[in-house]
C-alpha cells in the first residue's frame, strides 16, 4: 500500500493539473469573449450554459463522480468567466473615455461601487463625501467644491440628503447627466420634478443589488423616468455593455412594489432576529443544533441586521406604501397563530398550498419569459 505522504503528493499533482486545466479553460473563454465582442454578440448564452452543464453532469456520472459536484464547480467557473467578460466588454466599449464623473457619496459602499463601475468605462471619477480625503486628487468634502462640470453626476446619499442635493443642483445648472440611486422615490418626487422642469438632464435609478456585486448578470436595475427621456436613455446606456436586466417603472409603481421587495423582506428578517433574541437560548446553542432552514434564515437575517440601520429605517418609514406590507405581515402572523391555537390542520394545509401555488405561478411565468 502507498503511504499517506505518497497519496498526498499525488493529490498535490492532481490539484496542480486541475488549476492548469482551469487556467486553460479561462483562456479559451477569454478568446470566445473577444470574438463575441468583435461580432456584436451578447456575452451570455443561456442555451449554451445549459448544454455545458448537462454535458458535464453526464460525463461525471460516467466516471462515477457526483454530477452535483461537477456542475457546482462548472457553475462557479462560468460565473467567474461571465464576470471577466462583462468587465472586458465595459473596458473595450470605453464609453466614458475622456469623460468626467462625480459620485456624491462616493466614500459610501454603493458610492464606491459606482466609482469603480464608471472608472471601468474610462471616466475620470471624482468623489464628494464628508469621509473623503481632500488631500487626494479628485476628492472633496463637499460636492459644491467639486463643481458641476461633469458628464455624469451620481447622487449616492441618504434620501433626505439626495433631495437637498437635487434642489441645490437646480441653481448650479449642471449640463451632464444627473441621477440618484435611492431605494425609494416618493421622498424625492418633488425635487426630481423641479430638476426636470428646470431643464436638468435628470433621471432616477434603483440598483437592486448590494455593493459587493461583481457580476450584473441576473441583477435588476430599475429606471424611473421623471420627465426627461434623454436622461433615462443615457443612464440605461451606461449599463448597455453589462448583462443587467433593466426595468422601466413609474415612480408610484416603484415604491408600491419596493414595499414588498425590500420593506417586507427587511422587516421579516429583522423581526426573526428580534424574536430569536428572546427565545431564552444563546445563539451558539441554537447554531450547534441548527437545521438547513435555520442556517439559511440566520444567514439572510444576519446580512440584513448588519446593514445600515438609518437606511433600512428610511425604507420602512418614508415609503407611503410601507404600512400595507407591515400590516399584511401582522395579519399573516395572527392568522397562523390562530390556526395553531385552534388545532386547524386543514386550514394550515390550505395556507401552505396557496403559498406554493403563488410561487409556482411566478416560476412558470419566469421560465416562459424570452431570454
Amino acid at each position: 500500500m502507498k503511504s499517506i505522504d505518497q497519496l498526498r503528493a499525488r493529490l498535490d499533482e492532481v490539484d496542480g493539473e486541475l488549476v492548469s486545466l482551469m487556467a486553460e479553460r479561462q483562456r479559451i473563454v477569454g478568446e470566445i469573449g473577444k470574438l463575441k465582442r468583435s461580432i456584436g454578440q451578447q456575452t451570455r448564452d443561456f442555451a449554451r450554459e445549459k448544454q455545458v452543464l448537462d454535458h458535464v453532469r453526464e460525463r461525471a456520472a460516467a466516471v462515477n463522480l457526483e454530477p452535483d459536484l461537477a456542475s457546482t464547480v462548472l457553475e462557479s467557473l462560468i460565473e467567474y468567466s461571465l464576470r471577466r467578460q462583462e468587465q472586458a466588454r465595459l473596458s473595450s466599449d470605453a464609453r466614458g473615455a475622456g469623460g468626467r464623473a462625480l459620485v456624491i457619496g462616493g466614500a459610501g459602499r454603493l458610492g464606491r461601487w459606482f466609482v469603480g463601475f464608471l472608472a471601468s468605462q474610462g471616466y475620470a471619477v471624482s468623489i464628494a463625501d464628508p469621509a473623503a480625503d481632500p488631500h487626494q486628487d479628485g476628492q472633496y468634502l463637499q460636492w459644491q467644491d467639486a463643481g458641476t462640470d461633469f458628464d455624469v453626476i451620481v447622487i449616492a446619499a441618504t434620501l433626505q440628503s439626495s433631495a437637498d442635493i437635487l434642489d441645490e443642483l437646480i441653481d448650479a445648472t449642471p449640463q451632464g447627466l444627473v441621477f440618484d440611486v435611492g431605494s425609494l422615490k416618493s421622498p424625492l418626487r418633488e425635487s426630481l420634478a423641479r430638476a426636470a422642469h428646470a431643464g436638468i438632464k435628470v433621471t432616477s435609478l434603483h440598483p437592486m443589488f448590494g455593493p459587493s456585486t461583481q457580476l450584473l448578470a441576473g441583477k435588476h436595475i430599475i429606471f424611473v423616468d421623471v420627465g426627461c427621456r434623454e436622461a433615462t436613455a443615457e443612464a440605461r446606456a451606461l449599463f448597455g455593455a453589462t448583462m443587467a436586466e433593466c426595468v422601466d417603472m413609474d415612480l408610484d409603481a416603484h415604491d408600491r412594489l419596493i414595499a414588498a421587495v425590500l420593506g417586507l423582506s427587511h422587516v421579516t428578517n429583522i423581526a426573526f432576529m428580534e424574536a430569536l433574541r428572546h427565545c431564552d437560548a444563546p445563539a451558539e446553542q441554537l447554531l450547534a443544533i441548527s437545521s438547513t432552514t435555520f442556517d439559511a434564515q440566520v444567514a439572510i437575517s444576519g446580512n440584513v441586521v448588519n446593514e445600515n440601520p438609518k437606511l433600512y429605517f428610511e425604507i420602512q418609514r418614508l415609503n407611503e406604501f410601507g404600512g400595507q406590507s407591515v400590516a399584511a405581515l401582522k395579519r399573516s402572523i395572527d392568522r397562523i397563530s390562530r390556526l395553531i391555537e385552534q388545532d386547524d390542520l386543514a386550514e394550515f394545509d390550505r395556507l401552505m398550498r396557496a403559498a406554493r401555488t403563488y410561487l409556482a405561478t411566478s416560476s412558470a411565468k419566469d421560465e416562459a419569459a424570452p431570454r
